[in-house]
């Protein structure tokens, strides 16, 4: 079952001083139209801190005013009302900015260059010398799992593949503060484990992330604290345990007990409270957990019939039952077209009978050879039928058949009348 993972933040107490990194202060955005009339409120009077070493969740529906949100902590729109403070200075601040990452929503890369291309070019944006690009690449690469794929054009990738190479640039720079836009948009299960494992990986060096996602449940395993927006206004906000937390149930979870144990503890229980309150059932684990589990048996299973079977011959055991079985036909086959000596040779014996008719035969076959054919018969026949007649056993003699050439030709040659 897949379990929460509280990052360094969550885990100091709150008594203790830990530092800011994001301050929102009266927060709003109005848009206008072209006349300067209101349009829009996207955001409300927004208030919250994020604090270094915190995942930070972002939560709303579409509309409620998240990406604004982002975009001003980004300094790419400039709030209406309001203070907002990154590292202690306004998001306009150059330098401040190179301290961050950022991963949008949409992955906007040059789609002809290749992974290990783009990497090095948003790292030269950071003013990163070349030795250290290269090596961060490499290991970006080797994170997001692209490696292999460092040479192909990024406009041939597929969406979970931009994703994973967006991840990796927003990442070049070292940030100290990594805004994530649906960082597992278009990923499979496998690539959203691996992006949360990355983003708890941060939370423990001491980075700070700050995540917006539609897929709760993504939210849930990582994200310490959380802000859920509706109409521009933060409806609730807190650490995530808190929220969820229903403090008017209780859930005791035991090892499998016999049915005796279990109808004395149903007995206590329900000497307390109403029979209709009490629910047993058995623990579940979420379909991620278990799409996982059973992919990684998978792999542990291909890996050692591999190892089993040197290479890539996987289906050696199939190999043995189809010998075992192809072999009878075979052995057919080849007594059916050798001449071994078999019993059938026995049944090659003939009768003195059968020897009698055999010699009248010929001598038919040769008496016919003799005689003088009533059609022109064609030369490659008449050379055909000699040679099945000399062929014959006891046929006619090479001088008898030198005459029935002879005299065949003299036919032949023989004008019509």
């Amino acid at each position: 079952m897949v379990s929460h993972t509280e990052s360094p933040a969550a885990q100091a107490s709150d008594a203790s001083p830990r530092e800011a990194v994001v301050k929102v202060r009266g927060l709003t955005k109005i848009f206008n139209d072209f006349w300067g009339r209101r349009k829009a409120t996207a955001v409300d009077q927004v208030d919250f801190e994020i604090h270094r070493g915190e995942i930070f969740g972002l939560l709303g529906p579409n509309g409620s005013g998240k990406s604004t949100t982002v975009k001003m902590l980004l300094g790419l729109l400039h709030p209406t009302r309001g203070h907002i403070e990154i590292f202690g200075h306004s998001p306009r601040h150059v330098p401040t900015k190179a301290r961050i990452g950022y991963l949008p929503e949409e992955s906007y890369l040059y789609r002809f260059l290749n992974s290990e291309e783009t990497l090095d070019f948003f790292g030269q944006l950071f003013h990163l010398d070349s030795k250290t690009r290269r090596k961060r690449s490499q290991e970006l690469l080797d994170m997001v799992g692209l490696s292999q794929a460092n040479t192909r054009a990024v406009g041939e990738f597929s969406k979970g593949m931009q994703r994973r190479i967006g991840l990796a640039q927003a990442l070049i720079n070292n940030p100290e503060l990594v805004i994530l836009d649906e960082p597992t948009a278009g990923l499979d299960p496998i690539g959203c484990r691996e992006v949360k494992d990355v983003i708890l990986a941060l939370a423990r060096r001491g980075k700070t992330v700050l995540l917006t996602s539609h897929l709760l449940s993504d939210v849930e395993d990582v994200c310490d604290r959380v802000v859920i927006y509706y109409g521009g206004k933060i409806q609730a906000q807190g650490a995530l345990n808190e929220l969820l937390a229903r403090p008017d149930s209780i859930r005791i979870t035991t090892p499998m007990l016999s049915r005796p144990v279990m109808e004395k503890v149903l007995a206590i229980i329900r000497g307390e409270v109403a029979s209709d309150k009490v629910r047993v059932d058995n623990p579940t684990q979420n379909l991620e957990s278990y799409f996982l589990e059973v992919v990684e048996r998978a792999r542990q299973s291909a890996s050692q019939t591999s190892g089993a079977t040197s290479g890539n011959r996987v289906a050696a055991y199939l190999r043995e039952g189809i010998d075992a079985d192809a072999q009878a036909p075979n052995k057919v086959l080849e007594r059916l077209m050798t001449s071994a000596p078999t019993p059938a040779a026995a049944v090659a014996v003939v009768t003195p009978a059968e020897e009698e008719a055999k010699k009248a035969a010929a001598a038919k076959l040769a008496a016919l050879t003799r005689q003088e054919p009533s059609t022109a018969p064609n030369a490659a026949q008449t050379t055909e039928s000699a040679t099945s007649s000399a062929a014959a056993p006891k046929g006619p003699s090479p001088e008898e058949v030198a005459k029935a050439n002879q005299k065949l030709s003299s036919f032949l040659n023989k004008p019509k009348s």
